[in-house]
C-alpha cells in the first residue's frame, strides 16, 4: 500500500485537497457456446488504475488501463488538471477520515474450478439439462474472473480486497421463435449450478413453442426472476441521491412515504460473506455497510456517498460511486408462495419470463416501455395456456411497485449484460401491468 500512497502525495502536491488511487488487476476466462458446442475458450489478464481528485469544489476523476508506475504518475498530473478547469460544484465534501478496519470475511475469495477443462464441464452439464428438458439447440457464455483491488485515499483509508466468480448465462432454442434464458452466479463451486440454469431455460424454450398474438391491454402479470432483477436494480439505482438531486430518479421526494405495496422489502447489503456483490469498502474507503433502501413499501434511504451525504445533511451509506452513489449487492427480503402456487392464483392475466431494452419516456416519473424476450405466456384460471408473441410493456416503476401482489418463496441470483450489478430476485405478481404493440 506503501506504492499506492507516492500517487496520493503526488496529487496533494499539485494541489489537491483530496485524493483517491484504486488499482485493480485481474483474471477473466471465458467460453462461448452455440449450436451445443463449445466455439471459443479465451483468457484475458486485465489492470485498471481509478484516480479521484477534489480541488475542494472542482472534482475529476480518470481511469488508464495500465497499472505502470509513470502511467498512474501521468494520470494523476492530468486529472488534477482537469480538476483545475472543471466547474465546481456546490458542495464540497473531505474525504473520510481513517484508518479503518474491514471485515476480514468480506477479504476473502471462494473456491471455484477455474481451469479451462473445468469451465467446459460446467458448460457441458448446463447444455445437457437444457437439451433433457426439450430444447434442441443451446448457445451462451460462461465466464470466470478473479481479481485484486488496492485502494489508497488522501483521508487516511488503505484496503485490499480479492474477488472471484462464475457466471453462466444460457439461452435455449425449442424453435427460432420459442427460447428460454436463464443464469447461474456464485462466487464458489457450491454455489454455481449451471445444470438449474440450462433445465429452467429449457423448460421455459419447450413451453414457448408455437406462440400467438395477443390483444395489447392490462392484465395481472408473472414476472420471472430475469425480468425482476432487471426492474429492481433501476429502483435501487433511482435511490442513488446523485439521481435524486439531479432530477433523474422517480424516489425523489418519497422518503419516508410508501413507493411499494407493504409486500416489497428492497436493500442493498454488500456485507454478505460469498454474495458476487459483496465489498469491504467503498470507493472513499469507508466499510461498507446493510442499507434499507425499502421497508415493507416505505423508501427508508437514498445513497450516498461523502458529497451527496453533505448535500442532503445526513451521513454517508457507504455506496461511493465517488462520483455517484450505486448499490453493490442488491436483495428482495422476505418471501411468499411457491411458483405454482402464485401460477394458480391468476384469473387471466400475462407470464413474462424475460426482457431486455428497458428505456425510459420519463425518468422523473418512471415512465418506461421495455420488450418481452424468450418465453411469453398466457395463464388463464390457474393455468398456462399457451404462448405469446409481439408485446411490449408501456407502464411506470412506481405503478410497478406499488401493485405488486405477492413475491414467490424461490429466489435466484440474476446478473448478465441486463442486469449489471447482482440482484437476489423472486417471481412478482403483480395487478396489473399494460402491454402495448412493439411497434
Amino acid at each position: 500500500m506503501a506504492s499506492l500512497y507516492k500517487y496520493v502525495s503526488l496529487a496533494l502536491e499539485l494541489g489537491a485537497t483530496d485524493a483517491v488511487i484504486e488499482v485493480y488487476n485481474g483474471l477473466t476466462r471465458m467460453v462461448r457456446f452455440s449450436n451445443n458446442e463449445v466455439t471459443v475458450v479465451k483468457e484475458m489478464m486485465y489492470e485498471k488504475a481509478s484516480i479521484y481528485v477534489s480541488i475542494r469544489e472542482k472534482r475529476a476523476i480518470l481511469e488508464v488501463n495500465s497499472t505502470s508506475s509513470s502511467a498512474i504518475k501521468k494520470a494523476v498530473r492530468n486529472v488534477v488538471e482537469m480538476a483545475k478547469k472543471s466547474s465546481p460544484s456546490d458542495v464540497y465534501a473531505p474525504l473520510p477520515k481513517g484508518p479503518f478496519n474491514y471485515n476480514p470475511e468480506l477479504l476473502k475469495v471462494g473456491k471455484i474450478k477455474g481451469l479451462p477443462e473445468d469451465l467446459i464441464e460446467y458448460v457441458e452439464t448446463a447444455v445437457n439439462a437444457a437439451l433433457s428438458e426439450g430444447a434442441n439447440r443451446v448457445a451462451g457464455t460462461l465466464t470466470y474472473s478473479t481479481g485484486r483491488k488496492m485502494l489508497r485515499t488522501s483521508g487516511g483509508a488503505e484496503g485490499v480486497s480479492k474477488s472471484s466468480s462464475i457466471s453462466i448465462s444460457l439461452r435455449a432454442f425449442a424453435a427460432e421463435d420459442a427460447t428460454g434464458h436463464f443464469v447461474s452466479i456464485a462466487t464458489d463451486n457450491k454455489s454455481f449450478n449451471p445444470e438449474v440454469a440450462g433445465r429452467i431455460a429449457g423448460e421455459i424454450a419447450k413451453l414457448a413453442v408455437n406462440p400467438v398474438e395477443c390483444e395489447p391491454g392490462t392484465y395481472e402479470t408473472l414476472l420471472g426472476p430475469m425480468i425482476t432483477a432487471n426492474i429492481l436494480e433501476h429502483v435501487a439505482d433511482a435511490s442513488s441521491a446523485f439521481y435524486v438531486d439531479a432530477g433523474m430518479s422517480f424516489l425523489a421526494d418519497m422518503l419516508g412515504k410508501e413507493v411499494s405495496s407493504n409486500v416489497l422489502t428492497l436493500i442493498d447489503d454488500p456485507t454478505i460473506p460469498g454474495t458476487v456483490g459483496a465489498e469491504p469498502f467503498d470507493d472513499e474507503g469507508l466499510p461498507t455497510r446493510r442499507n434499507i433502501i425499502i421497508d415493507s413499501g416505505i423508501l427508508k434511504t437514498y445513497l450516498h456517498n461523502s458529497t451527496t451525504a453533505k448535500k442532503f445533511g445526513v451521513e454517508s451509506t457507504a455506496n461511493a460511486g465517488l462520483i455517484i452513489p450505486q448499490p453493490f449487492n442488491i436483495i428482495v427480503e422476505g418471501g411468499g408462495r411457491p411458483l405454482e402456487k402464485l401460477i394458480s392464483s391468476i384469473d387471466d392475466g400475462i407470464y413474462v419470463t424475460n426482457n431486455w431494452y428497458l428505456r425510459y419516456q420519463n425518468y422523473r416519473t418512471g415512465d418506461f416501455s421495455t420488450l418481452p424476450r424468450d418465453g411469453i405466456f398466457r395463464v388463464r384460471k390457474g393455468s398456462i395456456e399457451y404462448p405469446l408473441k409481439n408485446l411490449r410493456i408501456s407502464d411506470n416503476m412506481l405503478n410497478i411497485l406499488r401493485n405488486i401482489r405477492e413475491i414467490s418463496s424461490e429466489k435466484y441470483w440474476i446478473m448478465w449484460w441486463e442486469v449489471e450489478k447482482p440482484v437476489y430476485a423472486p417471481y412478482l405478481l403483480l395487478n396489473n401491468l399494460t402491454f402495448t404493440r412493439p411497434y
